[in-house]
């Protein structure tokens, strides 16, 4: 809705383009003098934070095409007149004066809805009903601050950088770099909020915020469980069979022992506390699973031996149980 402010201001002046500006050469003006004046760049400098109030309030106005052609009849109307009650003296051009120059020595009817009607007789030139819809000059609704545009972004990091947490650098849209912490134990696909980060908004609102998108890479060793780390340990078979000690590696750390008891089965998890993810509320495990490597070549002797070992074992089917419950229903 048309204001009466937009009589007093040139906003094709503010932003310095001509009124022939195309859409896309506004923008890219408006998107300069923004980084320019913009009070981030320019703390404490009340003069920058005025300056970036006022290309907001121009920009929010010409880059609206409907608010565009209203500004720009009433421009035409008379460029820096300003309303008043009746033209008392001392004040600029009146209302009525400024209606009596355009359209012949008739003002607007008092008796014609919204002042739409009246001129001389006539109808109001085309386009100008929709200014004087609501309520005419100087009583349209304002125009609200908008809040800017959220602006997005994507991150690949290592996997051991999303599980203990990683400080980088992001450039959006041709912006300076901006730094954003991602926090220990960020997923796969997860979605940091940095706020303030966006786009300035075109009106002196609150500028949007720039969503950044996780893409973790995988481990050839270890994988997530939730908070938990998993890793796969190979043991010998006589390491499971007659047991001892093993070492157990972590994430980014120095490998930890384990003791493996006589007899331990393939499959078999052990636990080490502390060393999963480190989040703000817990500390998740190590959770590191038995796989006994059996030879796949044997000496004759290795072999005669594991047959006298063989021998000297209490006959157990090992598969009874299995098989048991396979006929379940």
């Amino acid at each position: 809705m048309a204001n009466q402010d937009w009589f007093e201001k040139d906003f094709y002046k503010v932003l310095g383009v001509g009124k022939d500006v195309s859409e896309a050469d506004l923008k890219k003006v408006y998107r300069q003098l923004a980084r320019q004046f913009h009070p981030d760049s320019n703390p404490g400098d009340a003069k920058a934070e005025a300056k970036f109030k006022e290309i907001s309030e121009a920009y929010s106005v010409l880059s609206d095409p409907s608010q565009r052609k209203e500004y720009d009849m009433v421009q035409a109307m008379g460029g820096g007149a300003r309303f008043t009650s009746g033209g008392q003296p001392g004040t600029s051009a009146g209302f009525e004066d400024l209606f009596s120059n355009l359209f012949g020595g008739a003002g607007p009817s008092a008796g014609s809805a919204g002042g739409a009607r009246g001129f001389g007789g006539g109808n109001m030139p085309p386009g100008f009903e929709d200014i004087f819809a609501g309520g005419g000059f100087g009583g349209g609704r304002t125009r609200a601050p908008q809040r800017g545009a959220d602006l997005t972004a994507n991150t690949a990091l290592n996997f051991i950088d999303a599980i203990h947490g990683e400080t980088i650098k992001l450039r959006v849209e041709n912006q300076e770099p901006i730094t954003v912490r991602i926090p220990a134990g960020v997923r796969d696909g997860q979605k940091i909020k940095v706020r303030g980060k966006g786009r300035p908004s075109p009106n002196g609102g609150e500028p949007g915020d720039l969503i950044v998108k996780v893409k973790v890479k995988g481990h050839s060793v270890f994988t997530r469980d939730g908070a938990n780390l998993r890793v796969t340990v190979p043991v010998s078979f006589i390491e499971a069979a007659l047991g001892g000690t093993i070492a157990v590696p972590t994430l980014g750390g120095e490998p930890v022992k384990l003791r493996l008891a006589a007899g331990t089965p393939n499959g078999r998890v052990l636990r080490v506390p502390g060393k999963g993810v480190t989040g703000t509320r817990t500390t998740g495990d190590l959770l590191a699973t038995i796989e006994v490597v059996v030879p796949s070549t044997l000496t004759d002797r290795a072999k005669s031996l594991i047959e006298e070992l063989a021998k000297e074992l209490p006959p157990v089917d090992v598969r009874e149980d299995l098989m048991n419950k396979a006929t379940e229903l």
